[in-house]
C-alpha cells in the first residue's frame, strides 16, 4: 500500500477546497434566487390581504341577486343603492347619463333597421315623397350610430355582436366614462383642435352635442305616422323595450339635461357575465355597514355557475317577473313565468341554502296589471294554471321545511320604494 500517496488525496470534506467567493450580482444564479425570494414574499403579502378582505367581507352583509335575464335585476339594484347609498348613487349620474344616450341612439337604429327592411321590400327606388324624407333622416342620423360604436368599444370591448348597451364585469365602465366627459376637449393651445373635437363626424366620444343638433330629426322621425305604422306592421312595441326614451327626447336631446333618479332607473345596460356591487349605507338604522351584491347572471346558460356563490351567502334576493305571456328570449319556447317558477323550487328546496333568507320580488307587477286588464287568460300561455281565478297569488308550498321569508311586490321601473308585503311563512 502507498501511504504516500493516500496522504496527498484528500479524505474529508473540510480538506476540499473553498470555492472561489462570487459578487451576487455578477452570478446569476445568486440574483435569480433573489428575484424568486422576492416575488414569494409578494404573493404571501397578497394572499395575506386577500384573506383579511375575505375574512371582512364574511362579516359584511352579503346578497345574492338570482332571477331570468331580463328580469328586472338591475333595477332592482338601483332601487337598493338609491335608497341606502344616495352619494354613491348620484357620484355614478354622468356615466348613466351616457349610457341613457346610447339607449336613444339604440332605439333610433332600432327603427331605421326596420324601415330598411320596409324599403328593401316594398320601395327599391325610394320614389315615393316619405320615404325619401326618411332617407334623408337616416343620413343625418348616422354620426350617431358611428359615435355609438365608439363608444361600446371603450367600455366593453367585443360586445357588438350583442344588441343593446352590454359591459363584461370588471371593465369599470363607470369609471371610464366619467374620465371621459371630465376630460378637456382640447388643451387649449391650438383652436384648431378645439373645432375638430366638435366635428360629429369624428371619433369624439361625446353623443351630447350630437344628439342636441339632431333632435328635430329625431322627433320628425319617431312621430311620423307612416314610421309608427310600420313598427306596428312588424309587430314591434317600442315603448315597452327596456331603456326606451323616445317620448323624452326634447327633455334628453338639451344641453343642460341631466338624468334624473327616473331616468337612471329606466336606463338598459346588460352585464355580460358575474358582477359584485359593492356599497356603504349613509342612511337607515345600520349606517356605516358595508353591503356586497352579486349578480351572478341569469340566461340559462350562466345557471350553472350559480352554485360556487352559495357558499356563505346570508340572504337570497329572487326576481320572479309577472310576465306570463311572454317567452325566454334565449329559448322562445320556454315560458318566462314557468321558468321563474321553476327556478324558485330549485332554490327552495336547496340545502346548501337551506339558513339563507329567502326574499322574493314580484316585479313588474304593473306590467301583470295591464295584461290581465286587456283580458289575456293565464291559462293561455300557462296551461298547468286550469281554470284558476284570472289572477296571481304568492307561491308557497315548495319549501322541505317551514321557513321565513319575505315578499315585495314591485313595478318594473321608477318605483324607488318596494311594497313590503308581509313576513311569510313557506309551509310545507
Amino acid at each position: 500500500m502507498d501511504i504516500t500517496a493516500s496522504k496527498a488525496s484528500p479524505s474529508m470534506p473540510w480538506e476540499l477546497p473553498a470555492p472561489p467567493f462570487r459578487n451576487k450580482d455578477d452570478d446569476p444564479l445568486a440574483a435569480g434566487f433573489e428575484e424568486a425570494l422576492r416575488v414569494s414574499r409578494e404573493i404571501d403579502e397578497q394572499l395575506l390581504e386577500a384573506k383579511k378582505a375575505m375574512d371582512k367581507k364574511k362579516k359584511c352583509v352579503q346578497i345574492l341577486l338570482l332571477g331570468q335575464a331580463e328580469s328586472g335585476k338591475s333595477s332592482v339594484l338601483k332601487n337598493f343603492q338609491l335608497a341606502f347609498a344616495p352619494k354613491q348613487f348620484g357620484a355614478d349620474r354622468l356615466a348613466w347619463k351616457t349610457i341613457i344616450q346610447l339607449n336613444v341612439i339604440g332605439s333610433i337604429k332600432l327603427i331605421l333597421e326596420v324601415l330598411q327592411r320596409e324599403w328593401e321590400a316594398t320601395d327599391l327606388q325610394g320614389k315615393s315623397e316619405p320615404n325619401r324624407d326618411l332617407r334623408r333622416i337616416q343620413l343625418g342620423l348616422s354620426p350617431l350610430l358611428s359615435m355609438e360604436q365608439s363608444i361600446t368599444q371603450l367600455i366593453s370591448p367585443g360586445t357588438h355582436n350583442y344588441r343593446g348597451v352590454c359591459v363584461r364585469p370588471g371593465s369599470n365602465w363607470k369609471s371610464l366614462l366619467k374620465a371621459r366627459a371630465e376630460k378637456p376637449p382640447h388643451d387649449g393651445s391650438d383652436p384648431r383642435k378645439k373645432r375638430r373635437s366638435q366635428n360629429p363626424l369624428t371619433k369624439e366620444l361625446d353623443p351630447s352635442s350630437v344628439l342636441v343638433a339632431s333632435k328635430e330629426d329625431i322627433l320628425i322621425l319617431w312621430n311620423d305616422p307612416n314610421v309608427r305604422a310600420t313598427l306596428k306592421r312588424q309587430g314591434l312595441t317600442l315603448e315597452e323595450t327596456p331603456g326606451f326614451f323616445l317620448n323624452d327626447i326634447a327633455r334628453i336631446a338639451d344641453v343642460n339635461y341631466q338624468p334624473t333618479d327616473s331616468d337612471i332607473m329606466r336606463a338598459r345596460l346588460r352585464t355580460l357575465g358575474v358582477e359584485e356591487h359593492h356599497f356603504v349605507i349613509e342612511k337607515g338604522l345600520d349606517v356605516g355597514s358595508e353591503v356586497y351584491i352579486t349578480d351572478v347572471g341569469g340566461s340559462r346558460s350562466q345557471r350553472p355557475k350559480w352554485i360556487p356563490y352559495f357558499e356563505d351567502v346570508q340572504t337570497i334576493l329572487f326576481l320572479a317577473p309577472l310576465a306570463f305571456n311572454q317567452a325566454l328570449e334565449e329559448d322562445p319556447d320556454i315560458n318566462r313565468l314557468e321558468d321563474s317558477l321553476m327556478l324558485w323550487r330549485e332554490i327552495c328546496r336547496s340545502k346548501i341554502l337551506a339558513n339563507a333568507t329567502l326574499i322574493l320580488f314580484f316585479n313588474k307587477k304593473d306590467v301583470l296589471q295591464s295584461t290581465l286588464a286587456a283580458g289575456v287568460k293565464v291559462k293561455k300561455y300557462v296551461p298547468s294554471y286550469g281554470d284558476q281565478p284570472n289572477e296571481m297569488a304568492p307561491q308557497r308550498k315548495l319549501s322541505p321545511l317551514p321557513r321565513p321569508f319575505m315578499f315585495h311586490e314591485t313595478s318594473a321601473v321608477v318605483s324607488t320604494k318596494s311594497n313590503v308585503c308581509a313576513d311569510q311563512k313557506l309551509t310545507k
